[in-house]
């Protein structure tokens, strides 16, 4: 990297400054989490982790020095961004796994909405998935997964950006096929593979989106 486009030693100290900002802001709502899925704890959790790697790209950068901070994931989870500078459309494509650990609770919990008892074919956990899936948001399926007789899985969110949107239909029959990981300006991944990097009592890890 040539001189002139390093870091001054007022951005790196500015980038400390944020890191110090994004810690208090992250303990404050650790300190007044509502729950195991606090929004406001995953949200101040990316932005120190955005903030420290900014710092340490900086450091790096002006200095030729490294943190002991580790992202991990944000290294190798998504090529060099190659999309357009100005998008004007965005993707947002959402995978989340669950088990089936209960069936009868997720039929019991169908049954609430729909009269199964008279269809013989709708009492089955097929039929239960359909009920629930279209009568509740994924989001609240997401908040509630316990009470359908769900277990959580990984789950994954991916925001890709375009120029323009698609055509009416055109992705329709293969909604995630063409998925281009050059667009995609920032994801977010939880999984329980990530349990054995973190202390006791640390928020399930978010990847952290790219700068």
């Amino acid at each position: 990297m040539s001189d002139a486009a390093q870091p001054t030693a007022a951005e790196v100290r500015a980038a400390a400054e944020a890191v110090k900002a994004a810690l208090d802001r992250h303990l404050a709502a650790v300190e007044r989490r509502t729950g195991d899925d606090d929004p406001a704890v995953y949200e101040a959790f990316n932005a120190l982790a955005a903030a420290a790697e900014a710092y340490d790209e900086a450091l790096y950068d002006r200095y030729d020095e490294v943190t002991p901070f580790e992202i991990p994931g944000a290294d190798d989870s998504l090529p060099p961004y190659a999309g357009p500078e100005e998008p004007h459309a965005l993707s947002v494509l959402i995978r989340r796994d669950y088990a089936v650990v209960e069936p009868q609770r997720l039929i019991a919990q169908a049954r609430r909405v729909t009269d199964l008892e008279r269809d013989e074919e709708a009492g089955t956990t097929h039929a239960a998935l359909g009920v629930l899936f279209g009568e509740y948001e994924p989001d609240e399926i997401a908040s509630r997964h316990k009470e359908f007789g769900l277990e959580e899985g990984d789950s994954t969110l991916w925001v890709e950006v375009a120029e323009d949107l698609p055509e009416p239909g055109e992705w329709l029959h293969a909604p995630f096929d063409h998925a281009d990981p050059e667009r995609i300006v920032c994801r977010f991944d939880i999984s329980a593979v990530f349990d054995d990097e973190d202390e006791p009592d640390e928020e399930p890890l978010e990847r952290v989106p790219r700068a």
